[in-house]
């Protein structure tokens, strides 16, 4: 997991250039070479800014896959301050059980699929203390903002390698006005379109793993 994800670790710096570096790091550490790297959404941002980073090994990535998202600059939606909030309401009301926790969401989420994405970062109860979120939300609210940016201004870098831009039909995140900046910035890109909102790998899992899988094998 990216920083401040999952059980990675936390840091007070969540930028998109902090967190590619971080990928770059992992993958020095492990000696790795011709990789393929996929992301969705914010973690599309970072494989964007991993492969245009001027610190990428030449052998190092293979193939980028970005999953509902462009290397756009633009305000973040709504809808992230409002997942962040709605956590932070389930940690104060001291919540004891998934069910009680998923009843605050729904005031703020409607979505089953989403408030079970969110609740797979809520750590158990314990005799001492009620059940919290393992991410630091007080870190992810102050860093909200910056999600809408990107490291690069259009003509400062590119990438030529092998990409794959898969979006979903009733989102906006990919759209006529962005997709020249993908292009720009990844001149051999290409561009699927799954029957799917934002959230594609889960909508549509099998059609999602058939587009990534034979991307990869092509040679």
């Amino acid at each position: 997991d990216l920083r401040n994800h999952g059980t990675s670790p936390h840091h007070e710096l969540m930028d998109y250039q902090c967190m590619a570096n971080d990928i770059l790091e992992f993958c020095d550490s492990k000696s790795l070479t011709n990789i393929s790297l996929l992301g969705h959404s914010m973690g599309g941002k970072v494989v964007m800014a991993l492969a245009l980073s001027p610190q990428l090994p030449q052998d190092l990535l293979s193939n980028l896959i970005v999953a509902d998202i462009s290397p756009a600059r633009g305000p973040i939606s709504d809808d992230f301050r409002m997942y962040v909030k709605a956590m932070q309401e389930v940690e104060e009301r001291k919540t004891k059980n998934r069910k009680e926790a998923d009843e605050v969401l729904q005031a703020y989420e409607r979505d089953l699929m989403i408030r079970q994405f969110l609740l797979t970062n809520l750590v158990p109860a314990t005799p001492s203390s009620p059940q919290r979120f393992r991410i630091p939300l007080k870190t992810l609210e102050r860093a909200i903002e910056g999600i809408g940016d990107f490291p690069y201004e259009l003509g400062e870098r590119k990438w030529e390698g092998k990409t794959l831009f898969i979006k979903g039909a009733k989102s906006k995140y990919i759209n006529r006005r962005n997709i020249p900046v993908a292009e720009q910035f990844f001149p051999n890109m290409r561009l699927e379109t799954l029957d799917t909102g934002h959230w594609v790998h889960a909508e549509k899992p099998m059609e999602f793993m058939k587009l990534v899988t034979d991307f990869i094998q092509e040679p």
